[in-house]
């Protein structure tokens, strides 16, 4: 069984260093947050906070998990998501898992450490000034695939852990998600069905939107539009954006960039997350 130690390294927020460059993009410069130790390594939150925190109020939250088939990245894949939505009132956190070039893990450990830090900012939301009821997951491919899973599996938990404090994030927003492993059988698992999320929608499932490419050869458009029609059967909400000629992994690149952050704003905006109007032009446009 893998260890915990529930530290806090850089235990409270006022002390966020948040600047303006020349073309009004927000500098938020996050601060780390030991939530987890392991046998391979100990891993950490990033919480990048709005601009006016004040730890006396409850903040809606978001946080991310980086893409990189489950064998690299790091979370400053959403270090640009993460300070805007800081901007726009909410506390972003961009979270670290175990990945196979750096730990010799697979995608179950993963998936784990992604319930854990869900678990983990819910067990402390009141440290946080965070409202454990209006947590949103979010992630792109890999990421995506995890932040999926915590909202629709009930396999993979630590039992060391509490298990009634739940790891179920209460949106999504996923940036071409793998959401299907078919029926091929892998070496970490036995049956990849129990690790699909396509497979494991129930009722009850959150608020979702997906924005992927029309072109993506790893996660077919196709998948996403069958993952959108099985979600309204159970009667969950579920948008998708489709962008016509983009492929995998699209989401970081220059106007998509800023148009899926602003897809995203949006569909916050309308579960009341946040409020106002999205700023992300303003911000990253030149």
């Amino acid at each position: 069984m893998y260890r915990f130690r529930f530290v806090l390294i850089s235990f409270f927020f006022f002390s966020s260093s948040i600047s303006l460059s020349q073309n009004n993009k927000v500098i938020v410069k996050p601060e780390k947050v030991l939530y987890k130790s392991t046998n391979q390594t100990d891993l950490n939150l990033y919480f990048y906070r709005p601009l006016d925190f004040d730890n006396s109020k409850l903040y809606n939250c978001i946080i991310f998990f980086h893409g990189g088939g489950w064998n690299s990245g790091d979370y400053k894949q959403f270090e640009r998501q993460s300070m805007y939505f800081a901007s726009r009132g909410m506390v972003a956190v961009s979270a670290e898992y175990r990945i196979k070039n750096k730990h010799g893990t697979s995608p179950i450990q993963a998936i784990e450490d992604a319930k854990s830090a869900i678990r983990f900012l819910r067990l402390n939301a009141n440290e946080f000034s965070i409202d454990p009821d209006r947590i949103a997951a979010a992630g792109g491919s890999a990421g995506g695939h995890l932040a999926a899973v915590t909202a629709n599996i009930d396999l993979f938990d630590n039992i060391d852990e509490d298990l009634g404090i739940s790891s179920k994030p209460n949106l999504l927003v996923l940036y071409n998600p793998v959401i299907d492993f078919g029926s091929k059988k892998w070496l970490w698992i036995d049956n990849p069905s129990d690790a699909s999320p396509i497979h494991n929608i129930s009722k009850g499932s959150p608020p979702t939107i997906i924005l992927t490419g029309i072109k993506d050869k790893i996660v077919p458009f196709e998948t996403i539009i069958n993952y959108k029609k099985i979600m309204e059967s159970v009667g969950s909400r579920c948008d998708v954006v489709l962008y016509d000629g983009a492929e995998h992994s699209f989401f970081n690149r220059g106007d998509d960039f800023i148009d899926t952050i602003l897809k995203s704003d949006i569909f916050l905006k309308s579960n009341w997350y946040l409020s106002g109007e999205p700023t992300i032009k303003e911000q990253y446009s030149k």
